[in-house]
């Protein structure tokens, strides 16, 4: 998570962050369902507004490290060294996001998320966000050559690979990545042969 410059916007994101935990811990406590919003906003001492200028949505306060995700996912694809190949610098970032994400201490959030049908809903449409926006960023780079198509398809199945790896009981990438990366190289524009 990026560390805010100035005061304000340190005070603000100690706000959201407040927010969340509390809002995390009630849910683990009493379940998703029997938590409210102003249950949050009153268990944190904030207004409901407050609440709401930080997060959209009840569900939006589980996944308060939805737009670190993205910005991470993006990255990978931006900030790679020069000549460095696209697919390997995915990899790796998937493989930090999902240790992070099955840490023991995780496993009572994704069973809370698996539960409820409006989280996992939310994570969906999350997921189709990320994908879109890693799409962007791959086609951005003109290095790459490839079609829209193929842009959008790999990083659909980046973020798949992301959701393999963390429901799998040994939470490992490579196998998915190597199936990415032939699928990348198929999308390789062909040199036309000489004859």
């Amino acid at each position: 998570m990026t560390v805010p410059s100035g005061r304000r916007e340190r005070k603000k994101a100690a706000t959201r962050q407040k927010i969340a935990d509390t809002a995390l811990r009630l849910f683990l406590e009493r379940g998703y369902e029997a938590v409210g919003i102003r249950d949050v906003a009153a268990e944190a001492d904030v207004a409901v507004t407050t609440l709401f200028s930080h997060f959209a949505s009840k569900e939006a306060l589980i996944f308060e490290q939805d737009d670190d995700f993205e910005q991470r996912l993006t990255r990978a694809a931006t900030d790679r060294a020069p000549h460095e190949p696209l697919i390997p610098a995915l990899r790796r970032e998937i493989q930090a996001l999902v240790q992070h994400c099955t840490a023991d201490s995780a496993a009572p959030i994704w069973r809370m998320i698996d539960a409820s049908p409006a989280l996992r809903e939310y994570e969906e449409s999350m997921r189709l966000r990320h994908a879109e926006s890693l799409a962007t960023a791959i086609a951005a780079d003109l290095d790459l050559s490839r079609t829209t198509t193929a842009c959008r398809a790999i990083a659909r199945f980046v973020i798949d690979a992301y959701s393999l790896a963390r429901e799998a009981p040994d939470p490992q990438s490579d196998e998915v990545f190597r199936m990415i990366e032939a699928a990348w190289e198929a999308t390789c524009p062909s040199v036309s042969s000489r004859g």
